[in-house]
């Protein structure tokens, strides 16, 4: 059985077997299930990264990662970067702005790495960029409005 974390918004839950073994993941959002999986670690240094594996499924006409895929993930990004600033409190995308780089081939390790360039109170501003194998593939920034407590 896997670690589950239960709230009202889904369950974080921890990857059991395969490549993201370890991994973090959100059960229970149903456009995140549709357009990852994505996941997410704590690295040794204290940062966070998150990853997928680019399928087929993910692409566009041209054969590369879709626009559209990669903005969805740099949203999921936003906050796992931002999990110690939002302390477990449930939070909303205010904004989400993005460069593509670069295309990012089938069968590619996406990952997504940054900081919070400024937390602590109800809106948190994060800025991070998506990495293709390694290759920069979208840089983004984005703001979190964390949500009162009901």
């Amino acid at each position: 059985m896997s670690e589950a974390v239960e709230t009202s918004y889904g369950a974080l839950k921890v990857m059991e077997s395969g490549e993201f073994a370890g991994w973090r993941f959100w059960e229970g959002d149903p456009f995140e299930t549709r357009s990852g999986p994505f996941f997410y670690r704590r690295e040794e240094d204290g940062t966070y990264v998150s990853a997928f594996r680019a399928e087929a499924r993910h692409m566009n006409g041209g054969g590369t990662l879709h626009g559209g895929c990669l903005m969805t993930f740099a949203d999921f990004a936003l906050f796992a970067i931002a999990t110690d600033a939002l302390n477990g409190d449930h939070a909303v995308t205010l904004n989400l702005s993005g460069d593509f780089l670069g295309a990012v081939q089938p069968g590619a390790l996406v990952e997504a790495r940054g900081e919070v360039t400024r937390g602590g109170g109800k809106t948190i501003f994060v800025r991070g960029l998506v990495t293709g194998d390694g290759q920069p593939a979208l840089s983004f920034t984005g703001i979190i409005r964390r949500l009162s407590k009901r």
